[in-house]
């Protein structure tokens, strides 16, 4: 059985949902190179306000993933343009910070969004949220923000989600559960994703397109990747490092890296994976752990955060080479740390 919400967590979801049904102009972002839990929980929150009569716009800081586009056919999630936007985000009475809760992560839409005097509403799955939103709705326990966002809209006999909402909060949640397996998918996740299908989300179709639609480009990558793969502390660390040049070389960009760490983490053995991903000014590290190693806790000591199992940093103008170095360095007072 869930456990029952915290008071803050009932003021936040009172709070929220009277912001709501009281404001009219809606703004609905997520982090950079968002993911499929950003980008399917702005689809449905964008599916649901609209059903409301409210006017909404969906802007990220960056275009929306390839892999991600059959969940917008219209086309309705736009990269941010300063001069096109920055009105827009001024003129708004909400904006909506979804899956993240730090204004570093929304990339080049920060400044606009810390100075529109819109209210900023925040609701999220991670840990340590920076005080530049509120309300805030955090719960560090639920799988996904998708989940999240499905209690506070259609939880507790709540409403139906519109078919296309189903299938924003399925993809978000699939894809955040590492395909329902990662720890915390549970009953109660099971019991939302058997509504979400029963009211239009196809999981065959939501899997495909996410899972079975790989590049050529995307396998040769993949390959390139796994030749390299190292083994350290006895076997129980894998890591990987993908480099400008191999993105080049097959044309990919850093989106085709999206879970990568999967196979690093697929070896027997293994309780530790990390990807090393060369990005332009700088490196970005996934972590990823099993059992009670406390893997964002390493995440943290490189300016990261994330879960106990899956966390993330990245790091301006650091040497792939160096950074990794230290990091396996770093790594091994958490390798014996599982019980």
């Amino acid at each position: 059985m869930p456990e029952a919400p915290h008071e803050e967590t009932i003021n936040a979801t009172a709070a929220i949902l009277d912001l709501f049904r009281a404001r009219g102009r809606f703004v609905l972002t997520t982090h950079i190179n968002p993911d499929g839990d950003g980008i399917g929980s702005e689809i449905a929150l964008a599916s649901w306000l609209r059903g409301k009569g409210k006017d909404v716009r969906v802007i990220n800081a960056g275009p929306l993933p390839a892999v991600y586009r059959f969940l917008d056919p219209r086309g309705t999630v736009a990269a941010f343009d300063p001069l096109r936007d920055a009105a827009l985000l001024a003129g708004a009475d909400v904006i909506v910070i979804l899956d993240t809760n730090h204004p570093d992560r929304l990339g080049s839409m920060k400044d606009s969004v810390l100075a529109s005097p819109a209210v900023r509403v925040c609701i999220d799955h991670h840990l340590d949220p920076s005080p530049f939103a509120s309300p805030v709705l955090i719960d560090d326990n639920a799988t996904s923000t998708g989940e999240i966002l499905y209690r506070l809209l259609f939880g507790e006999g709540g409403e139906r989600p519109s078919a296309e909402a189903a299938m924003g909060l399925y993809c978000a949640i699939m894809t955040d559960t590492g395909s329902f397996r990662y720890p915390r998918t549970g009953l109660a996740t099971h019991e939302i994703v058997s509504r979400l299908i029963a009211c239009g989300a196809d999981p065959v179709g939501i899997y495909a397109e996410v899972y079975e639609r790989w590049s050529p480009g995307r396998i040769r990558l993949l390959g390139e990747v796994l030749a390299g793969l190292v083994m350290e502390y006895g076997g129980r660390l894998a890591h990987v490092t993908v480099t400008r040049e191999m993105l080049s070389q097959t044309g990919t960009l850093e989106e085709d890296t999206d879970n990568f760490t999967t196979y690093p983490m697929s070896i027997a053995g293994v309780r530790v994976g990390i990807l090393f991903l060369e990005i332009e000014g700088g490196v970005k590290i996934s972590f990823r752990s099993k059992g009670m190693i406390p893997i964002n806790a390493l995440a943290m000591e490189f300016q990261g955060n994330g879960h106990r199992n899956a966390a993330g940093a990245r790091l301006a103008g650091a040497d792939t080479a160096g950074i990794r170095s230290r990091v396996l360095a770093a790594a091994g007072k958490y390798i014996g740390e599982d019980a």
